[in-house]
């Protein structure tokens, strides 16, 4: 069975193109989203979520964990992504079948079938937690894209363009939604507006973001 088959996207999804490269995927993940979370549960066993510190000094709203070869940290000595887990000195936990399979056929489904996310940032959101409009430019190969899983409340997530004074996009993300860019839209500015309050049947009041990269 090819990985695509897999991940057959229900009749019903939707595939919204956002820019040269840039797509969303409107519920590519929902059917895959039990094996996901199992999956985080057990990575957040082996490496609990925590809230980073930027360069400057201030907490992160978002906190964090990661899976896969390297994961992305923060702190006084800036923005890297690092082989082992600063807090327990252990390599991050290997990124789970699920994960992969699913990181892959959301970057085929959008034109980038040769993928291989080598690292997996984990965000939890949790009302009123927010990411502020960045570019993703820690990484070495700007050649591959970068896949964003949606899962638990919905959020509004900002998507601009190259320059950050570019006009955003507020694109409403629900649960098992997919986000994706690479090619000419890799370093477009992109953020999540401060998470609503609400409840999510498998969740509660929690959203969960997964977001893939080559890194290395």
């Amino acid at each position: 069975m090819h990985t695509r088959d897999l991940f057959e996207v229900p009749a019903d999804t939707r595939r919204e193109r956002l820019a040269p490269g840039a797509w969303l995927l409107h519920g590519f993940a929902y059917d895959q989203t039990r094996a996901l979370l199992a999956a985080v549960k057990d990575i957040e066993q082996a490496a609990p979520f925590r809230h980073l510190v930027t360069p400057g000094g201030f907490r992160m709203s978002v906190a964090m964990s990661n899976c896969g070869r390297l994961g992305w940290v923060s702190d006084a000595g800036g923005y890297r992504y690092t082989a082992e887990d600063p807090h327990t000195g252990r390599p991050w936990p290997p990124m789970p079948p699920a994960f992969l399979q699913l990181a892959q056929a959301a970057a085929a489904d959008g034109g980038f079938p040769a993928f291989k996310p080598d690292a997996c940032l984990l965000n939890r959101y949790e009302p009123g937690a927010r990411l502020t409009l960045h570019q993703d430019k820690d990484e070495r190969d700007f050649g591959a894209p970068i896949v964003s899983v949606s899962l638990g409340l919905p959020a509004v997530f900002l998507f601009g363009g190259a320059a950050r004074r570019d006009r955003q996009r507020r694109l409403p993300l629900q649960h098992g939604d997919v986000v994706l860019w690479g090619g000419p839209a890799r370093l477009y500015h992109h953020g999540v507006l401060a998470l609503k309050d609400g409840h999510h049947d498998v969740l509660g009041r929690v959203r969960l973001n997964l977001t893939f990269r080559r890194a290395g």
